[in-house]
């Protein structure tokens, strides 16, 4: 048996250079064995063939390469024989890889796709906690994934915390970021991972307020999020006690009566019923007035399934406007902006910034809540070019009537309605763009982004960004 000394678990290079010189030297894939580390040699074992003068030169496809780096990741004993098989093999059937009803391709595949597999679930379970060393602020993390994706993964952290200082620990090895480089260093355990810290508590209150009992698909979850991954995830100690309730829970959201109707609502639409002149040429003279017509508005078929048209609210003359993408659930209820997660979200934000909201005029680009049903829940749909343009009649009357210093943009959506074409928000944030009125339109994100983004550090970044951003443009007045 001839026997390759591989330097780790996850040593491709090392097996390439000896599956190489296997098939090189002719060694079938029955007599070939690769080996990590040293020991458990036998009597007959021989080392590397020498290199054979008269081998003829020979090359396998880049898809071959890619396959094999990821199943050398695999945690299975003989994955690197199984390669090495498919190398040999490689030799008379040249086209083999492309072959995915093959037995030993299809092994491979799988692993490949078992591998892949654990890099994401790395990247949606991987939890940091705040500690403090000599030198500041550092985040880390315990996982344990079901293959050896670490370096593999790492990467994706170091672009996506890459202002923070972290440290991931697994049992296979540990990453390292100090903010310029990325270093890999030796195998770890859970107690050298700090158990818990301030934030945690904030996760386990936002996770258990989005945990909606009549949607839950406890199968899927698990599917989603295997249990193996749920003692290092501090909200998957909420989550027996979530499934335990939400039976007792979904009876209760369905027993719960309907909102009642929205009287002032009524009374308008009746009034807009009555008198539909400003249809044609209607120039609003005041913000009241602005708030009955666009009851009445058939501009684009988002009226058909909103509760109601929602403007703006704020002071006549205020130095600062700040436009969101449309209503949601909440807003449209209650006929007023932002008064929902993402509003609490903004208000929290300005309040750090030093902006008063009751100095601010808040709107939206779109008028009326785009959505679709979902059981019995209605679930935002992002407006379509064609509605953002047609809606920006009612933005155009409001930024007319409250003649803002700044104006900024929360998302997309919003700087679409403001300066009339697309933008990439990541590109353009934080910039003043002078608009044809002398006004400034500030970009930034919108409030429910930061709502969305799963990790604790990447949320508080995320926060902190948005806050300058606040800043800045206030800065501007």
């Amino acid at each position: 048996m001839r026997v390759a000394p591989l330097a780790g678990e996850t040593d491709f290079d090392g097996w390439r250079k000896a599956a190489r010189a296997f098939r090189q030297a002719g060694v079938p894939p029955e007599r070939a064995a690769f080996r990590v580390g040293t020991g458990g040699e036998r009597l007959f074992d021989e080392g590397l063939p020498p290199p054979a003068p008269n081998a003829a030169p020979f090359s396998v496809s880049r898809a071959f390469v890619d396959l094999a780096q990821e199943v050398v990741l695999h945690r299975s004993e003989d994955r690197f024989d199984l390669m090495y098989r498919l190398l040999w093999r490689l030799g008379a059937e040249p086209d083999l890889i492309k072959i995915v009803t093959d037995v030993d391709v299809a092994d491979a595949l799988e692993r490949a796709k078992n591998v892949s597999r654990a890099s994401h679930k790395m990247k949606a379970f991987v939890r940091f906690r705040r500690t403090e060393d000599e030198a500041g602020e550092r985040w880390v993390a315990w996982f344990e994934p079901a293959h050896r994706v670490l370096e593999k993964t790492a990467p994706f952290f170091m672009r996506r915390f890459a202002t923070l200082r972290w440290s991931i620990l697994t049992p296979d090895g540990s990453a390292f970021w100090d903010g310029e480089s990325l270093t890999f260093g030796p195998p770890a355990t859970p107690d050298m991972a700090p158990s818990e810290d301030e934030i945690e508590e904030f996760w386990k209150t936002y996770y258990a307020s989005t945990f909606n009992p009549a949607r839950l698909k406890t199968k899927a979850m698990q599917g989603e999020m295997p249990k193996r991954y749920w003692k290092n995830l501090p909200e998957a100690a909420l989550i027996s006690g979530l499934v335990a309730q939400s039976a007792v829970r979904t009876e209760a959201m369905v027993a719960t009566p309907a909102a009642e109707p929205n009287i002032r609502l009524a009374k308008t639409l009746s009034r807009i019923n009555r008198d539909r002149s400003f249809d044609e040429g209607f120039v609003p003279s005041s913000l009241e007035e602005l708030g009955l017509a666009v009851q009445g508005c058939r501009r684009c078929p988002l009226w058909r399934d909103a509760t109601q048209g929602v403007c703006g609210e704020g002071p006549r003359q205020a130095g600062l406007m700040i436009v969101g993408e449309q209503p949601g659930d909440q807003e449209d209820l209650a006929g007023r902006p932002f008064v929902g997660p993402a509003g609490g979200v903004l208000d929290a934000a300005l309040e750090e910034a030093g902006i008063d909201r009751e100095d601010v005029f808040v709107t939206n680009a779109v008028k009326h809540f785009k959505h679709e049903p979902r059981g019995k829940r209605r679930l935002h749909k992002t407006p379509s070019t064609p509605e953002v343009s047609a809606c920006r009649w009612w933005l155009d009357a409001e930024r007319r009537l409250v003649k803002p210093k700044v104006i900024v943009t929360l998302g997309a959506t919003a700087a679409l309605g403001v300066l009339g074409r697309k933008v990439a928000v990541t590109k353009e944030r934080g910039q003043g763009i002078d608009l044809v009125d002398r006004t400034k339109a500030f970009l930034t994100v919108h409030p429910s982004y930061l709502l969305r983004i799963p990790e604790e550090a990447a949320r508080a970044q995320e926060r902190e960004l948005f806050v300058g951003d606040l800043k800045r443009a206030k800065a501007l007045l």
